[in-house]
């Protein structure tokens, strides 16, 4: 077993990453993308001691842990490709106009980036949410020192995954502090992390009471510090008549699968399905339950989600006016998560905060509304989350304005016709949402947009050309794209 992180380790590991932050934020794009393409090899490189100790310690199968780690290596190679690119640097020239009156300066802006990050791992992601994840692979594109709080629930994956991160940094020739790893159940080390004075933003993913907390530690410092923390989501779908009409058996069974995929430990699991009551709701409602019935029960990640998953259905299905609509009829074991459908009225949803917490498992609350303007008041009664769906035809669509607005404004990603499971990494995804969904709805932690969350603007105002930063000079000798005079260009000023 792995021992907590001491203080004076904390202190230490912190210290040299604000060392190699003076370093590393030097270094050129090139320089950060060949690091990162070798952290992939590397990973890559660690075979099937990875996959078969995370596979021991998450209770994950083989074929998801084996996707999940190429599309780590996905991740550091395409953040690595944006990094280079340089557009993520939101670059701004305007030239002077000596002769305005009055004169107008020559400004420059781009982004620079933050300092020491820490990114705490995520349980349900031990690889592509963890130590060498999404966030670790942003803070370095970002020209920022990463350190890892290693997730407790799979401390040897981490521990795999860091070993190989150092070998990148070896074979690099990386300042000595460009990346750190400890370990500790303890939530004192977490708090020393967020709370060190040279830490300047963090990455969290997980439940809401971690994430807010770190979040109230970095606003309760003398320099208070981003964090970017993903909390969860109950990913409300939204079932329009016209559409429930046409293919209420199909949508029952997409939705079967997209609840239950990974034993429901997805931050995008439909947990809350939204209807007008009619005959089509009720098939929808009955071949839903006929569905998840014959999903066999699998084991979750680890004791404790089993735990909170136990308690919080139990809790849901306690509440007046939530009906059990269905269970998986395979004998579940202690260590398993038991697929589950409920019911209730639209109006026992509005009246009932209970019924809007997340349930993290396979289980799902299908609101019966008495009509559409229940549903659109359910929809402005939803905190913030990452997904919204709509299962609608065009002209459901067109009906609709109004709850289609409603839905806009409290997701980040709304989709159409499909499942929010599956999180594409590309340059157009928005994985994130307004609070409490995340801390921060303004930024995604999944594409390479996400690089911008460890970075600031800085303007340079009057400075000759051989003084400035490449990426800001007249001739661009990076090659990179930039807005010069409100026009996009390669072209040299």
């Amino acid at each position: 077993m792995f021992k907590d992180a001491t203080t004076d380790e904390v202190n230490n590991v912190v210290q040299q990453a604000w060392k190699a932050y003076h370093v590393y934020r030097k270094f050129s794009l090139k320089q950060r993308a060949q690091f990162m393409r070798r952290v992939a090899m590397e990973l890559e490189a660690c075979g099937e001691a990875l996959i078969q100790t995370a596979m021991g310690e998450t209770n994950l199968p083989e074929a998801r842990l084996r996707n999940e780690r190429a599309r780590t290596i996905f991740q550091l190679n395409s953040y690595a490709d944006a990094c280079e690119r340089g557009e993520w640097l939101d670059i701004r020239i305007d030239t002077a106009i000596p002769d305005k009156n009055p004169p107008k300066p020559d400004i420059r802006k781009m982004l620079v980036p933050l300092g020491p990050v820490v990114v705490f791992g995520a349980s349900n992601f031990p690889i592509a949410y963890s130590t060498a994840g999404g966030d670790t692979a942003c803070a370095f594109a970002a020209g920022c020192p990463v350190i890892v709080k290693a997730h407790p629930a799979h401390p040897n994956t981490s521990q795999i995954v860091a070993d190989a991160i150092f070998k990148a940094v070896d074979k690099c020739i990386m300042p000595e502090g460009i990346f750190a790893h400890v370990h500790g159940v303890n939530f004192e080390i977490g708090k020393a992390l967020v709370m060190h004075p040279y830490v300047k933003a963090v990455g969290f993913t997980g439940s809401y009471i971690g994430g807010k907390q770190l979040f109230d530690w970095a606003n309760q410092r003398k320099e208070p510090i981003p964090v970017f923390a993903e909390m969860g989501s109950v990913n409300p779908v939204f079932l329009l008549p016209e559409k429930l009409r046409s293919a209420a058996a199909d949508i029952a069974k997409m939705y079967a699968g997209s609840i239950t995929l990974g034993v429901g430990q997805f931050c995008t699991k439909p947990g809350l399905i939204i209807g007008v009551e009619s005959g089509s709701l009720q098939t929808f409602i009955h071949d839903l339950g006929k569905a998840v019935q014959q999903i066999t029960p699998a084991a979750m990640l680890h004791p404790g989600i089993v735990k909170s998953y136990k308690e919080k259905k139990g809790n849901a299905l306690l509440q007046e006016e939530v009906h059990l609509v269905a269970e998986s009829e395979t004998t579940v074991k202690e260590n398993e998560g038991l697929p589950t459908i409920a019911t209730a009225s639209g109006s026992a949803f509005l009246d009932n905060p209970v019924l809007h917490q997340e349930v993290f498992g396979p289980y799902s609350l299908v609101i019966r509304c008495k009509d559409m303007n229940e549903i659109i008041e359910v929809a402005k009664y939803l905190e913030g989350q990452l997904t919204c769906t709509l299962m609608a035809t065009e002209n459901d669509i067109r009906q609709n304005e109004m709850l289609v607005e409603a839905v806009k404004n409290i997701c980040g990603r709304i989709i159409l016709n499909g499942v929010p499971t599956g999180v594409e990494v590309c340059l157009s995804m928005q994985h994130g949402g307004p609070f409490p969904a995340t801390t921060d709805s303004r930024f995604t932690s999944v594409g390479a947009d996400g690089i911008k969350r460890f970075a600031r603007p800085i303007a340079f105002q009057n400075w000759p050309n051989e003084l400035l930063p490449d990426e800001l000079k007249n001739e661009n000798p990076l090659g990179i794209w930039r807005t010069i005079n409100n026009e996009l260009t390669k072209s040299a000023v």
